[in-house]
């Protein structure tokens, strides 16, 4: 199983992570593949990363930005309905997948918290970013700027052609910076959508960490739905 590191976060102590890749294998239970092998690339996630399958938490994304704080009730077989998940619980690793959305990854070293959140483009007009480090405020007193965060691997803008409609949208929001043209058409870069919410949320520059791979562009090494339609989704996974 092939995997790898964020530089920020691998600097840290007392917390686990890691994106995966497709060599990976899917880790979706909901793009028709066999569940015995979606559980079995599970378990052997689990296995060398040194957590139990069945104390991992994910999610059942919507690209929405809704926050979930991890109880006691939540478990491995029923995700919950959300973008964004956050704990101080340990050896409960936080998994978000994608296939071409960023998946991103928080850790706040002074308060011992984790967090993972789904950001694809809903998630980054609807500022999911701010709603994840607000709801790691509220209910742990986390500081922005004591968070250290990663994002893996996305679409990039050389491949995230979109629509009129789309661009309309986005300049209404005031993401007029975020866009590229060529040849009559408009390409959006939400790393840089990510990167400018990360700074108004008040988290530090040193303290943020986005990956420049592009999924479409290498689908060979990550599940893209861009670039392949039916397809798996790779993780990132994050536990104390």
């Amino acid at each position: 199983m092939q995997f790898y590191h964020s530089n920020l976060l691998s600097s840290v102590t007392n917390v686990t992570h890691a994106f995966t890749t497709k060599n990976s294998g899917n880790l979706a239970f909901h793009v028709q593949d066999d569940p015995k092998i979606v559980e079995q690339n599970h378990e052997v996630l689990a296995k060398q990363l040194g957590y139990k399958k069945h104390a991992l938490i994910h999610m059942k994304q919507m690209h929405s930005s809704h926050v979930h704080i991890v109880n006691d009730d939540d478990n491995f077989s029923h995700p919950r309905e959300c973008d964004a998940l956050i704990t101080n619980k340990k050896d409960t690793p936080l998994m978000v997948m994608v296939a071409d959305c960023s998946p991103i990854l928080f850790f706040d070293s002074v308060q011992a918290v984790i967090g993972v959140a789904h950001a694809g483009r809903q998630g980054a007009f609807k500022n999911i970013i701010q709603k994840t480090i607000d709801s790691m405020r509220t209910a742990f007193n986390t500081l922005p700027q004591d968070i250290t965060v990663s994002v893996g691997a996305s679409i990039g803008v050389c491949c995230y052609q979109v629509g009129d409609e789309i661009y309309k949208e986005a300049l209404e929001l005031g993401f007029d910076y975020a866009f590229e043209k060529k040849n009559n058409s408009y390409y959006l870069n939400i790393s840089k959508i990510l990167y400018t919410q990360f700074l108004a949320a008040g988290m530090k520059e040193k303290n943020i960490e986005i990956s420049s791979e592009c999924t479409s562009c290498l689908c060979q090494k990550y599940y893209s739905f861009r670039a392949e339609k039916e397809t798996g989704r790779f993780c990132g996974v994050i536990y104390l």
